[in-house]
């Protein structure tokens, strides 16, 4: 499961904050992301722009 670490303080998340990758899908070019905090209390989707501009990839565990 690939794990992410947000960057910037980004919908009422703070900066630092962890994420896990739990859906990617693909509609006619957009690519849009599922992401659920490491404790599983918050869940946000969010398109492939903001991914890249909020957060940083930590690998996969």
């Amino acid at each position: 499961m690939k794990r992410y670490k947000l960057i910037n303080e980004f919908r009422g998340n703070k900066k630092g904050t962890r994420f896990y990758l739990i859906a990617e899908s693909e509609f006619i070019g957009v690519k849009e992301f599922v992401l659920r905090t490491q404790d599983l209390t918050v869940r946000i989707s969010i398109t492939e722009d903001e991914l890249k501009k909020n957060f940083v990839s930590l690998g996969i565990k």
